[in-house]
C-alpha cells in the first residue's frame, strides 16, 4: 500500500469533501480517501498496481477540483 497527499486548494465545505471522497473511494486500487476541509487536501491510501496518481487526479478534475501537486 502507498499513501499520497493531494492538495486540493478549491476544498472550502462538506460538499467539496463528499464529492472528492465520493470520486475516488470507488476506484479500484483505492484503499481509503480522506479529505480534511481544513487542510484543503486529500491522504489516499491506495495500491499502485491497481490504480496510479494520473487515475486519481482525473477522478478530482471531473468533480471540478484541481489538484495543486501532482
Amino acid at each position: 500500500m502507498t499513501d499520497i497527499t493531494l492538495s486540493v486548494p478549491d476544498i472550502s465545505c462538506d460538499h467539496c469533501k463528499n464529492s472528492i471522497e465520493g470520486a475516488l473511494q470507488p476506484l479500484d486500487g483505492v484503499v481509503s480517501a480522506e479529505v480534511s476541509v481544513e487542510n484543503r487536501n486529500v491522504a489516499v491510501t491506495y495500491d499502485e498496481s491497481s490504480v496510479d496518481v494520473a487515475t486519481m487526479v482525473k477522478a478530482i478534475d471531473e468533480q471540478g477540483y484541481e489538484v495543486a501537486n501532482t
